[in-house]
């Protein structure tokens, strides 16, 4: 890896000469020590990426006490450890001290320089997935935007069972963020270091299901030409978030509340059982007690899931939040698009927060997304064609204002009614949008539009897109 930076350090002045000019040949940058005390120094002067050190040095401090001193000064230190008297005492201290690699003299010079790059891209790939995972952890929609004393409450109880490995179900609406809770438990729990993998189980077959599930053998089904680890597997350590639970087939449920008792399971197709460490968090729109009753859900299931439950509100249950979550998604936005902010003027806010919002917090995410995209906001007069039919200030149950000769509206369709028209229109418009945006690609767009491309479907199969 040409423009790292080596340190040389060796007692004999002819092999440190040596291997100076091995590695200032290659591109690297050179730096060398004859004794400990030099060796600490020119680490503490200049960065160094790697560092090639003799076992046996002049004076009372050894080559791996020269390497635990790296390694506290730098622990991502690639260090190599060579000796003209080799011997297992001494290749176990120096793994176990942290050392990357292990050379007898006479040194092969073309594997001591394969090692060193092959060690420093290794240190390279561990830095960048560090960052990437802390980039995912960052931009990962697992903060909770309320004020609401009663949401409050609930992130309270939700911080007393995050670092407990006890099962969870959230119960909402769809869009009331039943999955921004589930991220909220495992990234701010014991468990946020680990995998955080989540599955529709509405959004596929039964066959499907149990493949992502459990995984599988090569073999183990038409189609299946290598080992693939199930959704169990990928999690271990951390969090599986299922949703939508109350779509899973009666046998898939018998097969998951199987691995809920044991911890264990085998892949499709096989015969070793895996065990695993996993917190279930579950999720449904559905009233699960009612799908008991009518025998399409497991009792015993049911209470294995139930352990701890939250019930997410809808969101016209607490539109204080409205402004809230309205800053939160501009703020969002305006990063993703590398706009300035725009500027949500106060009859749009008005609309905003006096509209029902049958979708919950999702459609309203959609809506600001919409406006910082098309930069729509900053104008008086309610939303174009973002929130159709929405009153400004206007209170979901209250009468309709009068006209302004003081005569009365006429009558209107029901309050629901007007709702699900105005829905209907919006996610009609949003969807072909979102189609357009991505040249007709529907997994793309379902992506974008934060559901599953069978539902997607659906809804160009009912809005004729």
């Amino acid at each position: 890896m040409k423009g790292a930076a080596v340190l040389i350090v060796d007692d004999e002045e002819g092999l440190r000469h040596g291997l100076e000019n091995l590695f200032a040949r290659e591109g690297f940058t050179v730096h060398t020590a004859g004794s400990f005390e030099s060796a600490v120094s020119a680490a503490s002067r200049y960065p160094v990426d790697a560092a090639v050190v003799d076992v046996r040095l002049k004076g009372d401090r050894s080559g791996i006490d020269l390497l635990h001193e790296l390694k506290r000064l730098e622990p991502d230190l690639v260090v190599l450890v060579i000796t003209g008297y080799g011997s297992v005492d001494t290749a176990v201290a120096s793994l176990k001290g942290g050392a990357s690699d292990y050379f007898l003299k006479p040194i092969d010079n073309t594997k001591l320089l394969e090692s060193v790059r092959r060690n420093l891209e290794l240190r390279s790939l561990a830095r960048e997935n560090r960052f990437l995972r802390a980039e995912l952890v960052q931009r990962s929609p697992h903060t909770f935007v309320t004020r609401d004393p009663g949401l409050a409450r609930l992130l309270e109880r939700a911080d007393k069972v995050k670092d407990q490995p006890v099962t969870v179900l959230i119960t909402g609406e769809s869009g009331s963020g039943k999955e921004v809770l589930a991220r909220y438990i495992h990234f701010s729990g014991t468990r946020r270091d680990a995998s955080f993998i989540s599955l529709n189980c509405a959004a596929l077959s039964e066959s499907l299901l149990l493949s992502e599930l459990f995984g599988h053998e090569r073999g183990a089904f038409t189609g299946a030409v290598e080992r693939k680890r199930g959704k169990f597997e990928l999690a271990d350590g951390g969090t599986l978030f299922l949703d939508e639970i109350g779509d899973m087939s009666l046998e898939v449920q018998a097969k998951l509340l199987r691995v809920i008792e044991e911890s264990a399971f085998e892949r499709l197709g096989g015969v070793k059982r895996i065990r695993v460490d996993v917190r279930i968090v579950t999720a449904t729109n559905k009233d699960l007690p009612a799908l008991i009753h009518a025998g399409r859900f497991r009792e015993d299931l049911y209470y294995r899931i139930n352990v701890v439950s939250f019930a997410l509100p809808p969101l016209r249950e607490h539109p204080g939040d409205i402004p809230l979550l309205v800053d939160h998604f501009v703020a969002k936005y305006s990063e993703r698009y590398v706009r300035e902010p725009v500027t949500i003027d106060p009859a749009t806010m008005s609309a905003l927060t006096g509209y029902g919002w049958p979708g919950n917090v999702r459609e309203l995410e959609n809506v600001v997304n919409r406006i910082v995209l098309l930069g729509e906001a900053s104008f008086s007069g309610g939303l174009p064609g973002a929130v159709p039919g929405a009153v400004p200030g206007a209170v979901p149950g209250a009468p309709a204002p009068a006209q302004a000769d003081g005569q009365e509206r006429a009558p209107s369709p029901s309050l629901k009614a007007g709702a699900e028209d105005a829905a209907a229109r919006y996610e009609r418009q949003a969807i072909g949008e979102a189609l357009a945006r991505n040249h007709g690609n529907k997994s793309r767009t379902a992506r974008e539009l934060h559901i599953t491309r069978r539902t997607l479907a659906l809804k160009i199969a009912r809005y004729r897109l």
